[in-house]
């Protein structure tokens, strides 16, 4: 009897990807079409969301592009969760972990979390799938566990790093989302959401007097790239995990 997807993820999580055999199948016309495997699904969810944003991907939506119904994703995938999970794992699964160095630790983590940022740029939207789940993925899991090697190489204590990878996580999370959106924004011809920054002074500057802190440090408000403000974050974070108790 083949495992059922629910064995198949178990066997994922403990052993990295269990069996999944490739289906033979044939179009309307007679010619074979793509099997339908856990990495078909993975790669063809990819394109969806690469061309249309993570909004809209759904198991409908990758099985129509995999010309077949639902039902035969469902074969190798549990659900859209356990999708996302494997999205995410084979995003992690290209990140470059170092060993951890004690005198370039600071260096080393945000670099992984650069990484982690340029891997969820690639797909608009994608790092949405990475919110609010549990880091069950070996792949992920290999990520959370570089993390925190780097930071106990640091000399952070134990539950202050374990903490820090979350909060590190979160960032980068975030912040890939919200660049995502405003990409996306821009991209489309008559929306005017996403202002420029001469935009933005210009109506700071048009605030009414109980707006005087703003009003002043305007400049410093809109100062910086979004590179600039990611580097800010991030390295305001690791040197705040340095004095946390």
């Amino acid at each position: 009897m083949s495992p059922t997807p629910q064995e198949r993820r178990a066997a994922r999580h403990q052993l990295g990807p269990g069996p999944d055999a490739p289906a033979t199948r044939r179009g309307p016309s007679g010619g074979r079409k793509k099997p339908i495997t856990v990495d078909a699904i993975i790669d063809t969810a990819f394109g969806i969301v690469a061309e249309e944003g993570y909004e809209a991907l759904t198991m409908r939506r990758v099985a129509t592009a995999l010309e077949t119904g639902p039902s035969s994703l469902y074969a190798h995938v549990v659900n859209k969760e356990d999708l996302d999970e494997l999205l995410i794992g084979r995003l992690c699964a290209e990140l470059d972990l170092p060993e951890p160095d004690p005198a370039a630790w600071r260096q080393q983590i945000i670099g992984v979390c650069t990484q982690l940022r340029d891997q969820y740029l690639r797909y608009p939207g994608i790092s949405r799938a990475a919110f609010a789940a549990a880091p069950s993925n070996l792949d992920t899991l290999r990520v959370s566990e570089g993390m925190l090697a780097l930071l106990l190489a640091g000399g952070i204590e134990p539950e202050t790093a374990a903490w820090g990878v979350d909060s590190l996580s979160l960032y980068v999370n975030a912040y890939s989302l919200e660049v995502s959106l405003a990409r996306r924004r821009l991209g489309r011809s008559g929306d005017d959401w996403v202002v420029s920054r001469d935009e933005l002074l210009r109506r700071f500057a048009a605030l009414p007097d109980t707006f005087p802190q703003t009003k002043r440090y305007a400049a410093e408000l809109t100062a910086g790239t979004v590179q600039d403000r990611f580097d800010f974050t991030i390295g305001l974070m690791i040197d705040g995990l340095q004095g946390a108790r």
